[in-house]
């Protein structure tokens, strides 16, 4: 009697060492993430940032996350991190903005949790997500096409660009380049085409260096002090 009895007081034990399954109410809850873009750590951040972080940055409703981001790269902004904030809109927003303030972001942009199973995620994992902006030195700050036959004509060049938008508080304004201006020359050297433009820019990045241009008929020259290149992501 007393050998079944221990046998049994035996079996509860062991029946109590085992862990009990966790019921769906234990698992634990989704927490906020944030992932840093590769090369965009807080010392690159700092140092190729065009102006001091503002205590709050700006926060905007995203729309297409690819449209977006080509809209924010033409003006000047670098992606630098994307976070995931489960929750409620208003919970979502407030996490988002202090991890804004977190890591210096001039601008967030916030994606709702898509609404169709079936449609392309903008959220990592599901929940509210926010891509976070900060606007870089940019080297020159004006966007520029090849020169059109019949402005190549009229020039009697073979090879030259155009400037189209200049973004204020960049070296191209600084400088006073305008729209429309005709660019000819960097230091004296001609150019063919906008591909040329772009490896002369490259070159001399972070020296001065005087451009040849035409504006309404007349040759001026204007110097610009070129930035540094902002250090390409890795992947």
């Amino acid at each position: 009697m007393m050998q079944r009895f221990a046998v049994f007081a035996l079996l509860l034990a062991l029946a109590g060492c085992a862990s009990a399954p966790r019921s769906v109410s234990e698992a634990p809850a989704p927490t906020n993430r944030f992932q840093a873009e590769p090369g965009r750590d807080a010392g690159t951040v700092a140092r190729m940032r065009a102006a001091p972080a503002p205590a709050m940055p700006e926060m905007v409703p995203g729309k297409n996350p690819s449209g977006d981001h080509g809209r924010l790269i033409a003006q000047g902004f670098v992606l630098i991190g994307t976070g995931h904030f489960p929750g409620p809109e208003t919970t979502a927003r407030s996490d988002a903005i202090q991890q804004g303030q977190s890591v210096g972001a001039d601008r967030i942009v916030l994606y709702a949790p898509p609404t169709d199973a079936a449609a392309p995620s903008t959220a990592i994992g599901g929940g509210w997500t926010a891509t976070y902006y900060v606007r870089f030195q940019l080297p020159f700050g004006a966007t520029f096409r090849n020169l059109r036959a019949e402005e190549r004509a009229k020039l009697g060049i073979d090879g030259g660009v155009a400037i189209g938008s200049v973004i204020g508080g960049t070296p191209a304004s600084r400088a006073n380049l305008l729209a429309g201006d005709f660019v000819l020359k960097i230091d004296d050297k001609a150019f063919a085409s906008k591909t040329g433009f772009q490896n002369l820019l490259k070159t001399n990045a972070g020296r001065s260096v005087t451009l040849t241009i035409v504006r309404n008929g007349e040759t001026l020259r204007r110097v610009v002090k070129l930035g540094v290149m902002a250090p390409l992501p890795e992947r």
